[in-house]
């Protein structure tokens, strides 16, 4: 089965590609470049799919998105409580749109993705009833397309942590920081945004599950 995994370099997406890889399934890495600030993102992404021998396709969408004020050190609890004001708005239906398109194009018979809703419930666009309503309109705009498929959507963040490191990977072999931070010549993650504190928080699990 061919599959087109929706890939950002992190340890969600990343998971999604290591698992369909492992499942047997023809895999092809699918990533969106719209002008995010995280290029090394993209450079995660590219350095995931070599290591695993995994063709990886990018497409181009110029995109003036709006400016978002990125939330810092706050708890998981406070990130579950409302929205964040670091959500773009619809961005999750955008890329997912993007990638079935694309899937079609190349026969893939399923789109994953690394959505996920247990912890981030002030995402709407991770929710389970946006999931469930996207196929729904998936399946009159696309009609007979590919199967949209959500392997991580009600794991946890520590649960995903645990499976990506029984796929041998590592703490930082993925990408999510929100503001990269130039060090001594080197990228280095915060630690202080929402995506930094969920993935020390799901590192700090591994093992203990």
């Amino acid at each position: 089965m061919r599959v087109l995994v929706l890939h950002s370099g992190g340890m969600d997406s990343t998971t999604c590609l290591y698992k369909a890889k492992a499942e047997g399934s023809e895999v092809v890495s699918f990533g969106v470049n719209y002008g995010q600030r995280l290029a090394v993102e993209l450079m995660f992404a590219q350095r995931q799919c070599d290591a695993i021998g995994v063709a990886r396709e990018v497409v181009s969408v110029e995109w003036q998105k709006p400016d978002r004020v990125i939330p810092l050190d706050r708890s998981i609890d406070e990130m579950k409580a409302s929205i964040s004001p670091a959500f773009l708005p619809a961005r999750n239906a955008l890329l997912l749109s993007i990638a079935c398109a694309h899937a079609s194009g190349i026969n893939a018979e399923e789109v994953h993705t690394g959505l996920n809703c247990v912890e981030f419930s002030g995402y709407p666009d991770c929710t389970v009833e946006f999931l469930e309503s996207f196929k729904a309109m998936m399946a009159i705009a696309n009609p007979g397309g590919p199967k949209i498929v959500a392997p991580l959507h009600t794991m946890s963040k520590p649960e995903i942590a645990t499976l990506a490191n029984s796929f041998g990977i590592g703490e930082y072999d993925t990408w999510s920081c929100y503001r990269p931070q130039i060090k001594e010549g080197r990228v280095s993650p915060c630690h202080q945004c929402d995506a930094c504190r969920l993935h020390d928080h799901a590192w700090e699990a591994v093992g203990q599950l």
